[in-house]
């Protein structure tokens, strides 16, 4: 992604899942663009796609207020489980993204 992107990494403990989350903010406080890398598994990889398609055009509070039930609506409905870690994680990415946004201002 282009400067002045700004990437996170977070990892999920229990199972070792990695998402890294880009993102572009507009100088209107949207976010304009949203890429990802994840290793994990298939659920972590469809959250993480749908996660970005979520992000764009949406401001920081928008974004900060993201759940985990969004994703799982823009996947098809509730996820197992066992798969629970995949939306949990992609949260935690855009929080963790939120707080970089708001300390490079």
């Amino acid at each position: 992604m282009p400067h002045p992107a700004l990437t996170v990494d977070v990892v999920n403990p229990a199972c070792g899942d990695t998402l890294r989350l880009s993102v572009l903010w507009g100088e209107d406080g949207r976010i304009l663009q949203a890429a990802y890398r994840i290793r994990g598994c298939t659920a972590s990889i469809a959250a993480g796609s749908a996660l970005t398609e979520l992000l764009i055009g949406r401001t920081v509070t928008e974004a900060a207020a993201l759940h985990s039930a969004e994703i799982e609506d823009a996947l098809g409905g509730p996820l197992a489980a066992e798969s629970n870690h995949a939306t949990a994680l992609c949260v935690d990415a855009v929080r963790a993204s939120v707080r970089l946004h708001m300390s490079a201002r």
